[in-house]
Parts: C-alpha cells; sequence; structure tokens
C-alpha cells in the first residue's frame, strides 16, 4: 500500500514536537522553524479554533496590571515584539494579523475606581486624563465617567489571524503541522520523546506541551503537580455603523474593542469552573449592561454573534513557562489564563531559546517554572 505524505511525515524524527496548535502552540514553532529547527505541531482540531479564536486580542500590558514586576516586564517585551512581528508575519506568511492602533482608555466611574487607577502611574505610557479630555477623544463615552488612564500601547490585534500567521509561517520556514491529530500520550526515553497520536508516533529531541487549559492530563502523565482551571468567558459582537469610536474602551475586565471590520467586540464574563464552551443569555445579558454604561449607543447596534472559550487558568494566576524540573526533553508552555494572545510573542522566543540553549533572563525562568512556589490566586 502507497505511503502517504502525512505518514512519512509522522515516522520522521524532529528536533521539537509541539502539542497543541493555539496561538501559544504556533508561536513557538514560528520561532523554532526561524531557527532552521525541525518542528512539528499536534493539534487535536483546527488550528486556532479553540481559546485563541475566542479572545478579543488586545495587546494589554498595562491593563492587566496595575504596578512593575516580571509579569509586567514578560508582558512588556511581548507586547514590544509585536511591533517587529506585524511586518515580519506579513513578508513571511503573507497574512495581515490587522494590528488596530489607537490604545485603550481605562475609565473611571467611581472614586474607588480613579484611586485604583491611580495605582497605575507607575508604569510606563500611562496618562491620566480628566472627564472632559475623554470626551474630547471619544464623545460617545459613558456619561458617569470621572476620567480614564489612557495607555496608547495597549493596542491590539485579530487573534485567529495572528495565529494562521504564525502556522503558515512556521510551514513556510519547514514546519509540519497535523490538525485532528489528538496527542494521546508522551513517552521519554534515552535520547528522545516519543509522542503518540491518534495517526501515528513521532520522535524528538524535545516535546512542548501548549494545549491549554486541556494541558492538565499532560501534567499528570509527566509527573507534575499541576493543575489548570478552566475560566469561561463569553463574548458578543455588534455591527457599529455609525458611532466613531477608535479606542478601545475597557472597565472592570469588561471592554468594547473595535475592529477594522467595523465590528465591536464585546467581553468577557468570567466563569471560573466551567467547562461548557457554549455562551449562555445570563452572561450575555451582563455584557450587554456593562457596555452601555461604557458606550450607551451600543443599546441601538445589530447583534453579530456571540460565543464563548475557556481560559487556563493556574494556582497563582501565571503562566507555566519552562523545562520539566527531571527532564530537560520536556517542556511546557501553558496557563495564561487572560493573556495568551499578548504573551505568545515572548512565549514562543522564550521556549526557542530555552531549546536552543540561549541565555535567558533567570527572573522569567523562576517566575514561570512549575516547581515555583505559588501565592494562592483562584
Amino acid at each position: 500500500m502507497p505511503v502517504s505524505r502525512r505518514e512519512i511525515h509522522m515516522r520522521k524524527r524532529y528536533d521539537t514536537i509541539v502539542i497543541g496548535g493555539g496561538i501559544i502552540g504556533t508561536s513557538i514553532a514560528y520561532h523554532l522553524a526561524k531557527a532552521e529547527k525541525k518542528t512539528a505541531v499536534f493539534e487535536s482540531g483546527e488550528v486556532g479554533k479553540k481559546a485563541t479564536s475566542a479572545a478579543a486580542g488586545m495587546l494589554g500590558a498595562h491593563a492587566e496590571c496595575d504596578k512593575p514586576g516580571t509579569f509586567f516586564e514578560f508582558a512588556r517585551a511581548s507586547q514590544k515584539a509585536y511591533q517587529r512581528l506585524t511586518g515580519e508575519l506579513k513578508d513571511i506568511s503573507g497574512i495581515d494579523i490587522r494590528r488596530h492602533d489607537g490604545g485603550i482608555l481605562k475609565l473611571a466611574f467611581s472614586e474607588s475606581d480613579r484611586e485604583h487607577l491611580m495605582q497605575m502611574a507607575a508604569l510606563d505610557s500611562v496618562e491620566w486624563l480628566e472627564a472632559d479630555e475623554v470626551y474630547k477623544l471619544e464623545p460617545h463615552a459613558g456619561n458617569r465617567i470621572l476620567g480614564a488612564n489612557f495607555i496608547r500601547d495597549d493596542v491590539h490585534v485579530e487573534p485567529a489571524a495572528v495565529c494562521r500567521a504564525f502556522a503558515r509561517g512556521a510551514r513556510m520556514l519547514g514546519a509540519d503541522i497535523f490538525e485532528y491529530t489528538p496527542v494521546l500520550s508522551i513517552e521519554s526515553e534515552a535520547g528522545a520523546v516519543r509522542v503518540i497520536t491518534a495517526s501515528g508516533t513521532a520522535e524528538a529531541e524535545h516535546a512542548v506541551i501548549a494545549s491549554g487549559v486541556w494541558s492538565g492530563a499532560f501534567f499528570k502523565q509527566i509527573g507534575i503537580d499541576k493543575r489548570f482551571y478552566p475560566v469561561k468567558g463569553e463574548c458578543l459582537s455588534v455591527w457599529n455603523d455609525g458611532i466613531p469610536l477608535t479606542r478601545t474602551l475597557y472597565h472592570d475586565h469588561c471592554y468594547i474593542v473595535p475592529r477594522h471590520s467595523g465590528k465591536l467586540v464585546v467581553g468577557a464574563t468570567m466563569k471560573p469552573g466551567d467547562w461548557n464552551e457554549q455562551p449562555e443569555l445570563g452572561g450575555i445579558e451582563e455584557l450587554i449592561g456593562k457596555a452601555k454604561a461604557m458606550l450607551p449607543e451600543i443599546e441601538s447596534m445589530k447583534i453579530d454573534q456571540c460565543w464563548a472559550g475557556l481560559r487556563p487558568e493556574t494556582g497563582d494566576g501565571n503562566p507555566y513557562i519552562g523545562r520539566h524540573p527531571e527532564n530537560d526533553r520536556i517542556l511546557f508552555a501553558a496557563g495564561h489564563f487572560r493573556n495568551g494572545i499578548l504573551l505568545a510573542p515572548a512565549t514562543g522566543e522564550m521556549m526557542a531559546d530555552m531549546i536552543l540553549g540561549n541565555p535567558v533572563k533567570t527572573e522569567w525562568i523562576e517566575a514561570f517554572k512549575a516547581e515555583r512556589k505559588e501565592a494562592v490566586h483562584r
């Protein structure tokens, strides 16, 4: 019987196998392929169709942080990497990641909001605006605001486009990407890691677990006692036919993100422990209420669609990015919670550097290693 091209690829040995084809996994594959490493990605469904496609795509290094620290520095490095990647990915893959400049207005509706936002003053590129200054920028913003932090660098991209660009770019650079190929188990033996999939077995020098909230099963297989918790996030989009909005509006973990297409994306709820990937009426009602406070005219806009995704939360809210503490052939990059899109470039670079033996900041290794001492976040 003739052997298909897929079967031939499944038999060959790779330098690295990445388990998971979301934006984290494809970023890792892209950065490794760019370094001329033979790389394969195994994705149980379609590339970028789970948490990646559910995200709004905000590069909110500042919006997600209140003060300086290791996480902010890592997020800021990743945010800045997008400046390079916007053109680079277009040149290599031909795909526009649809970067939308304009920044974020993090709104204050109360004195406690204002006090909380003032804590961000230590972060770079954050500017406090009084209410009249906000209305000059976005005249249709909610009429009860006291002001806002204007964060110019917290722009946004379209996550599905970024993931497709990473995946196609990786392919163009020589990587193999297998969709609808679930990984069943990981086995480590002398000199190699064996990855058993539903379509066959492949070997590699290294394997990277990057399966989002579904990484827990693989962590259990490789003997790492860490859990991942689903946090369901519901979103909706509406058609904006006439209200000028060039900046993202943000309040209380809810946002309105303007797309180049004319859509506004509204998100997202936070439902811990919910594995159901379908949106519910109560969650959508909650979003609509918050959105109307930020942009009253949204009430008359036509609904485009509603959806949901599962964020992967860890015990302390920070991702696990690093090596297996007892087996340096196995690595992991999972648990990015609300920040998978933002952190994808820095995570891809960090994973590639660790595999290639390049220097990695010690504080990043310590902050994201699996065996760290975790402060309770949940």
